[in-house]
């Protein structure tokens, strides 16, 4: 196993350790945790850039942040722009984004200069024609995207919607159901867009297990199970407590 995988950054941030031990003799400005193939972002006076597990640069090229490797290219940024990276140092395509997320699931977010959001696939290349105000990762097959109304939807690889259904703010799916808010409130969704449940919710969390923390819009805290039912109470009403909302 390559060492890489069991390090971790120092605690100054300035380094990687392996066992409690630095790993390398050089010390940066910063660094960022190892991905495959085995590189980390990190930073020193001459810029940014990605060095081995040797703690050395493993291309000439110097940018204004580097970021970690995910499914083998690395967002960068520079005076030009946000765009991916190869391991070697050579650019996936010559597109220059004001902003880059990180590849999941096959599929990255990024946002253009004038300020719309959409997906690109590992060649660089938009996975579908429609331009959103936000869009979040792929996990799983699926994306969240905010509309310019301001409704939320989950998308398919291709762009195509997964259900149709509309949220006021929504999550991507968790062991087959994703958090949505409507107007009443936060809840769980199937991937159909229906609910589990008829309540609603100031937050909920995504079930572990089948079981979701929740909290009540009197501040009560508890856990519910995947047909909406308290399984138990974390924490009474905060009704009344100073600096708490009280109903007239």
């Amino acid at each position: 196993m390559s060492r890489w995988k069991e390090t971790r950054v120092s605690e100054d941030r300035t380094h990687h350790t392996l066992e409690g031990e630095a790993l390398y003799e050089a010390r940066f400005i910063e660094v960022l945790s190892f991905h495959a193939p085995g590189l980390a972002a990190a930073k020193d006076a001459s810029g940014a850039f990605h060095i081995d597990e040797a703690g050395m640069p493993v291309y000439a090229r110097r940018f204004t942040r580097t970021f970690g490797f995910y499914e083998g290219l690395s967002t960068v940024e520079d005076g030009s722009g946000a765009f991916h990276l190869r391991p070697d140092g050579t650019e996936l395509t010559a597109e220059r984004y004001a902003w880059c997320g990180n590849f999941q699931d096959g599929r990255c977010t990024v946002r253009t200069k004038e300020g719309r959001y959409f997906h690109v696939d590992q060649e660089g290349r938009a996975t579908y024609a429609e331009r959103y105000a936000y869009a979040g990762d792929f996990r799983d097959g699926t994306a969240v995207v905010q509309e310019d109304t301001g409704l939320h939807l989950h998308l398919r690889r291709d762009g195509r919607p997964l259900n149709g259904r509309r949220f006021m703010d929504l999550d991507v799916f968790h062991k087959g159901y994703a958090r949505a808010r409507d107007e009443r409130g936060w809840h769980h969704v199937d991937t159909e867009g229906e609910p589990l449940y008829a309540r609603r919710f100031a937050m909920v969390e995504p079930f572990y297990n089948g079981q979701a923390r929740v909290e009540c819009e009197d501040g009560t805290l508890c856990v519910i199970d995947e047909q909406g039912e308290t399984v138990r109470e974390l924490r009474p009403s905060r009704r009344g407590e100073a600096g708490a909302v009280v109903e007239d």
